[in-house]
């Protein structure tokens, strides 16, 4: 199924039981006042739902901590869309259990939305916590697995946005706050009494940055010998600039044009003649990253693109000085290794979106179109024309890679002494 598809799921299928399951759980509400209230459970099993974007699952890496200390003796389950479960691999210290639901077609997104349910019902989770903003889906999941505390992001009185009432802690979105507070939002009301309207009545701080990946020498010389196979010299191991000139197709807008990172990638290995540059990607991205490859033609140019896996890639990360991303999964993986990191924003803020590293530069045209795809639209933008993007020239990134590579230089230098 392609994103269109889904997204008109979403809508046409997801309002009607949304509001079937709302009306469901407020007469069952209305029996069970008539009972006496069971025991509360010790909460020690949490179910967390992101579908889509495995990015976003870095940025809530701070909140899954918090879960750990609300909640002694977590079990983990992850409810994702089936290949963004990869994303657990680079999280080796958490024990996490993935249920992945596919969308080659219609009739595998029932099927394994059903067993899911089916499965999650058996494992009586205490607690679920949707890290999506106003997905019908995953407050529909949620709801029918059966789970008695129900976290996630509510809509209250924004227009367009609904779905349902099914959550028992019903969060407020807030807008202007980064994503990693919005998670902690979501871990901290798990643990609050629901007479607090809206939650959270607390202040929360943007966490600084997420704990790094631990990485072994074995992984570190397996990816450096992947390098080695594309030429690169193993013996003095040259400075390495990352680029990752792509963007998922759910989000095409997000993407600098491609021609720009060639005029880019020139003028860094002119001015540095000892970088060598390597572009990465995923799988099926691969042949765009081959053309543009082709078309540097250049002996300090190598494509990793669709040759790692998500953890080695963020091991490559960790064997770089700079990454120049798209708004993408791999600016926010990044933020795992030691590279700096200079992301490009366009229909995205990095308001919201920037990676977690104190070593992350963001750059955005900030026109006033720009966020266009937000939480209040589904990210859906009418945009055919990423002019906030263009808007960022190859002088700007430049610029911004030059201040990146010294700083990194220094780091080392401060490193070694």
């Amino acid at each position: 199924m392609n994103v269109s598809s889904m997204r008109r799921m979403e809508r046409w299928l997801g309002i009607p039981l949304c509001l079937a399951l709302t009306l469901y759980r407020r007469l069952a509400d209305m029996v069970r006042r008539l009972r006496p209230a069971p025991p509360p459970r010790a909460s020690s099993s949490v179910l967390l739902v992101k579908l889509a974007e495995m990015g976003s699952t870095v940025l809530a890496q701070p909140a899954i901590r918090r879960l750990q200390q609300l909640y002694p003796g977590l079990r983990l389950h992850y409810v994702c869309l089936h290949g963004n479960e990869k994303v657990l691999e680079l999280f080796p210290h958490l024990d996490i259990q993935a249920h992945t639901i596919r969308t080659s077609s219609k009739w595998h997104l029932i099927s394994d939305s059903v067993r899911v349910v089916r499965k999650l019902r058996r494992e009586r989770v205490d607690v679920a916590i949707s890290l999506e903003v106003f997905s019908r889906a995953a407050a529909a999941l949620i709801y029918l697995c059966r789970v008695p505390i129900r976290v996630g992001f509510h809509r209250f009185h924004s227009e367009g946005c609904n779905c349902g009432d099914l959550y028992t802690h019903r969060v407020q979105f807030n807008p202007y706050l980064h994503m990693s507070a919005g998670f902690l939002m979501l871990a901290e009301a798990s643990h609050r009494p629901t007479t607090e309207v809206p939650l959270l009545k607390q202040k929360i701080d943007v966490p600084r940055g997420v704990e790094p990946m631990p990485v072994e020498e074995a992984d570190r010389l397996a990816v450096l010998d992947k390098l080695v196979a594309q030429g690169y010299p193993k013996e003095n191991q040259p400075p390495i600039l990352i680029l990752n000139a792509n963007s998922s197709d759910l989000f095409p807008l997000r993407r600098w044009p491609r021609e720009r990172y060639e005029e880019l990638a020139r003028r860094c290995l002119d001015v540095h003649q000892d970088l060598w540059i390597v572009l990465t990607g995923a799988p099926d991205e691969a042949q765009g990253i081959e053309q543009l490859a082709r078309r540097l033609d250049h002996p300090r140019v190598i494509v990793m693109a669709g040759r790692t896996t998500l953890r080695e890639l963020v091991v490559l990360f960790g064997l770089a000085k700079v990454l120049i991303s798209n708004d993408s999964g791999p600016a926010q993986f990044a933020a795992l290794a030691s590279v700096h990191i200079i992301s490009l924003f366009g229909p995205e803020t990095p308001l919201l979106y920037a990676p977690l590293s104190e070593r992350n530069r963001s750059l955005t045209a900030g026109l006033s179109c720009s966020p266009c795809i937000n939480a209040f639209n589904q990210r859906h933008s009418p945009c055919n024309d990423n002019r906030c993007l263009q808007a960022l020239t190859v002088e700007d990134v430049f610029a911004a890679f030059e201040r990146a590579y010294a700083e990194a230089g220094s780091a080392r230098s401060s490193a070694e002494t």
